[in-house]
């Protein structure tokens, strides 16, 4: 079990950054969430009486939101705001001028419509770095069609490549995977947009769209179609320019994954598996000849971990230097030792819910490693005090926002 634990420290790497979250669900938001681990002060800007749509995706939990919220909303602030509201729009426009950074995923054109467009945040604020996600991005014919993660692991090409030969195309583990994807690039293009804010003084729009991240990750697809007009279909476990690199059976009814990458880990593994002839065979003895002959050398190879249990099998490849690990499910996860010792779980105490573990913060940085101080905060919860921050608001002002549906 992890021993890791919620911090209170409030220091970070970006400790200091201004960053007005505005999007749904998971893109924009994720990156704003990558940002808040960090130090960033993240105010979550919701609809009055509906919030984050996010709130709703998943599971509920005894808090009212869902653990998709209160996992992905972590460290930020939640303020509400009617941005269909000229005076929405106004008090929105105050908020840019003190913020840093905006991170929407809206459809491509909606910021436009409700006056808060690039012309207007920029001339509000010259320096303000626009992070926007959205289906197909900013431009192209498709800019405009509505699009959700599952629509653009299928546009990106990875829903093609996902489940077995003579199957239909599977999903790729998780409909969201684009969706974070999107929001992990996004925040590393907003570090880079900073970066040259730094030397210019100048602000700029970020422009991602969900199949971008999903498009980026293809390996060799693209280049190799282009060059030689190869198509890569579905292969199930199996990874189409190496063998062996698949999952194979273990006699207790679990998986482990070998990942032989090279002819000299091959040999390694023939040697393991006392068939030493193997490596002088010229049916295997190299990776292109084992490309011909992969059902045999994948049966071969399951045939002998099928003769042990998982952990047997994993140990004697780990001491023959052959890249192998469990097939794991999350029940697996929390019992794994590594997983303790890294602190990848992380246990925080809520005091809707009490304890909830969640991923901890990634990367880790030894001078500044990032925290979450909070989960996924109730709507509107930090308004007033946000509010009066930012922006120096009393709470009577705010009193009279709230009455009139603006926050």
């Amino acid at each position: 079990m992890s021993e890791a634990k919620v911090t209170t420290s409030r220091d970070g790497a970006l400790t200091g950054l201004k960053v007005l979250d505005i999007g749904t669900f998971i893109a924009a938001p994720f990156a704003a969430t990558l940002m808040a681990e960090h130090g960033a002060d993240v105010l979550k800007v919701e609809l009055p009486n509906v919030g984050d749509h996010a709130r709703r995706l998943g599971t509920p939990s005894e808090a009212g939101d869902t653990f998709v919220w209160l996992s992905e909303a972590r460290n930020k602030r939640s303020v509400t705001l009617d941005l269909r509201k000229p005076e929405g729009v106004d008090l929105f426009k105050r908020l840019v001028a003190q913020a840093d950074v905006v991170c929407e995923n809206f459809q491509a054109g909606t910021l436009e419509k409700w006056g808060i467009g690039w012309d207007e945040l920029r001339a509000v604020n010259p320096k303000i770095v626009l992070l926007r996600i959205s289906g197909y991005g900013q431009n192209g014919p498709y800019a405009n069609r509505p699009c959700f993660g599952r629509i653009a692991n299928a546009f990106g090409g990875i829903s093609f490549l996902s489940g077995e030969a003579d199957r239909p195309p599977a999903q790729p583990g998780s409909a969201t995977l684009s969706d974070y994807m999107a929001g992990l690039f996004g925040a590393y293009a907003v570090q880079l947009a900073l970066r040259a804010r730094d030397r210019d003084g100048k602000g700029q729009v970020i422009d991602v769209a969900l199949y971008d991240g999903i498009f980026r990750i293809l390996d060799e697809v693209a280049p190799a179609y282009q060059k030689g007009g190869y198509v890569r279909r579905r292969d199930g476990a199996e990874t189409p320019i190496v063998v062996p690199h698949s999952h194979f059976p273990t006699s207790d009814d679990r998986w482990i994954a070998i990942a032989c990458t090279n002819d000299r880990i091959f040999g390694r593994l023939a040697t393991l598996m006392e068939r030493p002839d193997l490596v002088e065979d010229p049916r295997y003895a190299t990776n292109a000849a084992r490309l011909k002959s992969r059902g045999a050398v994948n049966g071969m190879i399951a045939d002998w971990t099928s003769t042990m249990t998982r952990d047997e099998a994993l140990s004697r490849c780990s001491e023959a230097e052959v890249p192998c690990g469990p097939v794991y499910g999350i029940d697996e996860i929390f019992e794994d030792p590594h997983y303790a010792a890294r602190g990848n779980i992380l246990r925080v105490e809520d005091p809707r819910i009490g304890e909830i573990a969640i991923p901890n913060v990634v990367p880790t940085l030894t001078g500044t490693p990032g925290a979450v101080r909070w989960l996924g905060p109730t709507l509107g919860e930090h308004t007033e005090t946000a509010y009066g921050e930012w922006l120096g608001l009393t709470p009577e002002q705010v009193a009279d926002l709230r009455s009139r549906g603006v926050v």
